[in-house]
């Protein structure tokens, strides 16, 4: 009887400098014929990304280490080690921020695979732990990421959109 198992060690899969974190492609839609993938998340302190909802996506969050701010339209919550979060399909806005002294580690799981092929084209190639710079907003990033927007399906809103 033949199986699928496959194990990763920690410094298997693309990694990208995506909002001023470190994500690393754990596994990817094509070794899960689309399923899912799983990419680790490294927040460096004050880090996270904007509001944003992709409607077509169930996206779930486990943190391992550190502390942060998740908000969504409902309110804000603060997520310690061992926290979980699910973002259900719908497209619920949502952002997360974190707010220690220490860079947060989670994983984030999302259902079915896709949101990873986003990271590969917003990231900038990456060191395992490299905290790269978040890219100046010019028009030309602008128009990148509206385009990146439309062709996923999601939406980005303003920094301030959550409150």
């Amino acid at each position: 009887m033949e199986t699928n198992i496959r194990t990763f060690d920690h410094l298997q899969g693309e990694i990208f400098g995506v909002a001023g974190g470190n994500y690393r492609i754990v596994i990817s839609g094509k070794e899960t014929n689309g399923a899912y993938a799983v990419i680790e998340m490294l927040v460096p302190p004050g880090g996270g990304p904007p509001p944003h909802a992709h409607i077509n996506t169930q996206e779930m969050f486990y943190l391992m280490e550190g502390e942060l701010e998740f908000k969504t339209e409902a309110g804000k919550s603060i997520i310690k080690a061992g926290g979980f979060v699910n973002i259900p399909f719908g497209g619920a806005i949502h952002c997360f921020r974190n707010i220690s002294k220490e860079a947060a580690r989670m994983l984030c799981t999302v259902v079915p695979a896709g949101l990873e092929d986003v990271f590969r084209e917003i990231g900038i190639p990456a060191q395992p732990g490299e905290f790269l710079p978040v890219p100046e907003m010019t028009e030309k990033r602008k128009i990148l990421l509206k385009g990146i927007d439309e062709k996923y399906g999601q939406q980005t809103y303003p920094r301030d959109y959550l409150g």
